[in-house]
C-alpha cells in the first residue's frame, strides 16, 4: 500500500468504464502517455507481472479432488512460472508447518529413519528441468471433441519446472537397502493419503525428494515441504506432501494403482504400472480463439515432450497429415522436459488444419488419434497423446479440429 500511495503508481489503476460493462471485459490499465515525464514505481519486496500481462490457470473442477490448469498458449520458452504449474488434487492442499515436518523411510532397510526437512538439505542436491503432466491429461483431445477449446483446455495438465532437492539414491544408501528389496510405497500427508507403488529401480536412476521448484520453496499445491519427483513419468506417481517411504520386494497394490491409474485396453484387460508419460506434442499458436488478422508468413509454435529422454523431432503439416516438414527445435532441448519447436508457414488465406507429430529418441512416434484408440480402445482414460490438430477457417478463424487422418 505504501508503494501505491507514491509518485507513478497511480498510472495503473484500472477505473470501470461505461464500455468495458458494456462488454463484460476488463477495461486496459491506464498508463502516462509518455512514460519519460513520470517519476516511476519505487523498488518492492515482492515482483508482479505488468498489468497488462495476466495469465492465469483456469480452474477445471473447484473442488478438492479437482485441479487448475497451465495456460500453456500464454507462455513462451519452456519454463513455467510456479504460480501458474497446473495443479491436480485428490483431497485439497493441506496446511504443513516445515518445522513439524517429518519423512520416514522403513520397511526393507537396515536402518529405518526420520528425516527432518533441515535433514534433507543438509544432504548434497541436486536440479533438474523435466516436466510433470497428469496421466488423465488431453481428455477433450480424445474424445467429446470441441472447436471452441484452448490448448491450455486440452492439455493444461502439464508444466515444466527446475526442480532441486535430494537424490532418493542418497536416502536410501544412508538407510541402507536390504537385499531383495524390488519397491518401494510413497505416502502423501494429504487427507487422501495418497500412496504409490514405485519401481527401486527408478529411485537410483534418477528419482528424488523435491523442496525447491524454480529457485524457491515448493508452492503448497505442488508439495510444499517436500514431494517425490519421478522425472518423465506420470503425475500421480509422484507423490506431493511426502511423510512415508517403505521399502518391499514387491508392489502394495494401492487403490491408485488398482482401482485408479491403470489403463483399460480394448481386449478388456489392462495395462498397470504404465509409469512413462508417451512422446507428446501440441501447437499453442495459431489456436482457439486466436485469429490471423491476415495472409502472409505466420510462426507456428508449440511443445513436445517424452517420457523416455530427448525429443528428436517433431514434424509440421499445414494441410492436414498429407505433407510434413520438419521444424525447428530450441535449445536446449533436455531429456524428460519440454521443448519448444517453430515452423515459419505461409498462410494464403484458405482453410488450413495444423498439425504436429513429435518423435523421442526411442524412435517412438507420436500416434495419431485412430492408432491410440485401436491400441487403448475409447474408454481409456489416461495417457492421451494422439496428434492434436487445429483447424484454420477462411476467415482466419483458428479452432480446435479432429486429428489427422
Amino acid at each position: 500500500m505504501r508503494a501505491a500511495a507514491l509518485g507513478g503508481a497511480a498510472a495503473f489503476t484500472r477505473p470501470r468504464t461505461a464500455e468495458a460493462d458494456a462488454a463484460g471485459a476488463a477495461p486496459r490499465p491506464r498508463v502516462p502517455d509518455d512514460p519519460t515525464k513520470v517519476p516511476g514505481t519505487p523498488p518492492s519486496e515482492l515482483g508482479q507481472r505488468s498489468p497488462f500481462e495476466q495469465p492465469q490457470r483456469r480452474v477445471n473442477r473447484r473442488l478438492p479432488s479437482g485441479e487448475s490448469e497451465t495456460p500453456l498458449q500464454d507462455l513462451r520458452g519452456i519454463i513455467t512460472p510456479s504460480d501458474l504449474h497446473f495443479e491436480r488434487h485428490h483431497a485439497g492442499v493441506p496446511a504443513i508447518d516445515p518445522e513439524r515436518y517429518r519423512l520416514l523411510v522403513h520397511g526393507m532397510v537396515e536402518h529405518p529413519t526420520v528425516f527432518t526437512l533441515g535433514d534433507l538439505k543438509r544432504f548434497p542436491s541436486r536440479s533438474q528441468i523435466c516436466f510433470l503432466e497428469c496421466s488423465g491429461n488431453g481428455g477433450p483431445g480424445y474424445r467429446e471433441i470441441k472447436k471452441e477449446s484452448t490448448p491450455q483446455q486440452v492439455d493444461g495438465l502439464t508444466s515444466t519446472s527446475n526442480w532441486t532437492g535430494v537424490p532418493l539414491s542418497i536416502l536410501f544408501r544412508e538407510v541402507g537397502i536390504k537385499p531383495g528389496a524390488r519397491w518401494f510405497l510413497a505416502e502423501g500427508q494429504d487427507a487422501a493419503v495418497m500412496a504409490r507403488s514405485i519401481p527401486l529401480a527408478k529411485a537410483w536412476e534418477d528419482a528424488m525428494v523435491a523442496y525447491a521448484q524454480n529457485g524457491e520453496p515448493l508452492r503448497p499445491e505442488q508439495g510444499y515441504p517436500a514431494r517425490l519427483l519421478l522425472p518423465g513419468w506420470e503425475g500421480n506417481t509422484q507423490v506431493k506432501w511426502l511423510r512415508r517411504i517403505e521399502a518391499a520386494d514387491e508392489p502394495f497394490m494401492t487403490r491408485e494403482e488398482t482401482s485408479k491409474y491403470t489403463d483399460p485396453l480394448a481386449d478388456c484387460t489392462a495395462r498397470m504400472f504404465s509409469f512413462e508419460m508417451d512422446a507428446k506434442s501440441i501447437i499453442t499458436f495459431p489456436a482457439y480463439p486466436f485469429v490471423l488478422p491476415q495472409k502472409g508468413w505466420w510462426e507456428i509454435s508449440g511443445l513436445a515432450w517424452s517420457g523416455r529422454g530427448r525429443i528428436a523431432a517433431v514434424d509440421v503439416s499445414t494441410d492436414g497429415g498429407r505433407r510434413w516438414a520438419r521444424a525447428d527445435l530450441d535449445d536446449p532441448a533436455l531429456p524428460k522436459c519440454h521443448t519448444r519447436f517453430r515452423f515459419l508457414w505461409n498462410w494464403r488465406g484458405g482453410e488450413a488444419v495444423l498439425l504436429s507429430r513429435a518423435t523421442d529418441e526411442t524412435g517412438y512416434v507420436q500416434p495419431t488419434l485412430e492408432q491410440l484408440v485401436a491400441a487403448r480402445g475409447a474408454g481409456t482414460n489416461y495417457h492421451l497423446n494422439n496428434i492434436r490438430s487445429w483447424r484454420v477457417e477462411r476467415d482466419g478463424h483458428v479452432v480446435f479440429g479432429l486429428s489427422s487422418p
